[in-house]
């Protein structure tokens, strides 16, 4: 999910209107309500935030420190300004990068995983016995064959396979993958979503990776 704060409200709606078309979840924020939410929200309501997108807002230069003391998600800000006094600020004030507007939705989910690929220090992709799963939106692959997958499913294996060893539960994939704000979808979908993935994987690898114990939600560990 993408947060995006700025005090306009038709720059918040834009911007979650174009994220929500390329597939993407999103939710925007006033800066003084982001601030609020951003110091008491639950662990696993920040842990799905893949981005911040910070926009206008008299708090602006406040925020990233608030974003650093709960993740280390990507902090990139939209400046309306093409000054260098107003670039060096955003930065001094600790976001991971600037982007002039326009900008292209795609181009926001590009440079955030880039960083997050820095932070890291990672090769944009994780590889789990014969499963490859990549960071940057491409289909994974299986024995070095593309493993074709619909958005949902395919994401819901790239959160698996970021939280490798841990048992994710069926609230925090459904934030990741729909938004911790999605009233119109109901959170049973991801055991949907969940069990064909998981028919797919058994086919085409003859086991199933996933493990599934109730209350204790879903892992995938397999070598």
């Amino acid at each position: 999910m993408i947060v995006v704060v700025d005090e306009r409200e038709l720059v918040k709606d834009g911007y979650t209107s174009l994220f929500g078309r390329e597939g993407i979840p999103s939710t925007g924020f006033d800066p003084v309500e982001f601030g609020e939410w951003v110091n008491t929200a639950a662990d696993a309501d920040i842990a799905a935030v893949e981005a911040f997108l910070l926009g206008q807002g008299e708090r602006t230069l406040e925020l990233p420190r608030a974003i650093r003391d709960r993740t280390s998600a990507p902090v990139i800000a939209v400046s309306d300004q093409p000054s260098l006094e107003a670039t060096l600020a955003l930065f001094d004030c600790g976001v991971d990068d600037v982007v002039r507007k326009p900008v292209h939705p795609r181009e926001i989910l590009a440079r955030a995983a880039a960083i997050r690929r820095r932070l890291k220090s990672i090769a944009n992709y994780t590889e789990i016995g014969a499963i490859r799963v990549y960071s940057d939106g491409r289909d994974p692959e299986i024995n070095g064959e593309i493993f074709p997958l619909p958005r949902r499913e395919r994401r819901i294996l790239e959160y698996l396979v970021a939280n490798r060893g841990r048992r994710v539960s069926k609230t925090q994939i459904f934030n990741a993958i729909y938004g911790i704000f999605d009233e119109e979808v109901e959170e049973n979908v991801v055991e949907s979503h969940i069990s064909k993935l998981r028919k797919k994987l058994r086919k085409k690898l003859g086991v199933d990776p996933v493990d599934s114990k109730r209350f204790l939600g879903y892992c995938i560990d397999w070598n």
